[in-house]
């Protein structure tokens, strides 16, 4: 895909999730703050955070626990693995899923702009195998990250990033951290 047709498709997506946060009765935006809401912030486009990646795919689908924001612990399977570089710098991040039937990867991240500029607990890409795995390749866009939804209200509980998924480069992609005009961010 063409760098203009890429950043067109990445701004609708965006503008569409704001409006749904700004006006759905779904959105994580508590109610009373809704009306102050305007937009979501994020990273400028970068096409240097859009990589074409084969899965490296574990042999034995070990079952990771992870603890959510409650404190509740939730069982995923590690099913395999992305290498890439950014800069300079070989990065690694597991892919897992929920079940073994399940068709879309998970991936949680947290990088050094985690609790600077984006949201302290990390950040997620989701990658459904319809829309994200093109001949042979899985498409893993930074630009996508986003954060989970115990970001924008404490009533929902979010897994944690397993230190496995911490990366040691900045990643300046995707949504940041989110705080209303003149509010408070979850992760401040």
């Amino acid at each position: 895909m063409e760098i203009s047709e890429w950043k067109k498709r990445l701004g609708l997506k965006r503008r569409n999730k704001d409006m749904f946060f700004k006006g759905h009765f779904q959105s994580p935006i508590p109610p009373e703050d809704r009306m102050k809401f305007n937009e979501l912030d994020y990273y400028p486009p970068d096409p240097k955070y859009y990589f074409e990646l084969e899965l490296h795919e574990h042999k034995e689908k070990e079952i990771v626990k992870v603890q959510d924001t409650t404190g509740n612990e939730r069982k995923f399977l590690r099913w395999g693995e992305f290498r890439f570089k950014i800069g300079d710098k070989d990065c690694t991040l597991q892919a897992y899923k929920s079940d073994s039937m399940e068709e879309r990867l998970f991936i949680p991240f947290r990088d050094a702009m985690s609790g600077k500029e984006t949201y302290g607990a990390g950040r997620y890409i989701d990658l459904d195998a319809n829309e994200h795995y093109i001949k042979g390749k899985w498409i893993l866009d930074f630009n996508k990250a986003y954060n989970p939804w115990c970001a924008y209200s404490e009533h929902y509980a979010c897994p944690f990033v397993l230190p496995e998924n911490w990366l040691k480069v900045e990643v300046k992609a995707g949504e940041k951290d989110y705080s209303l005009k003149g509010g408070e961010s979850w992760s401040s």
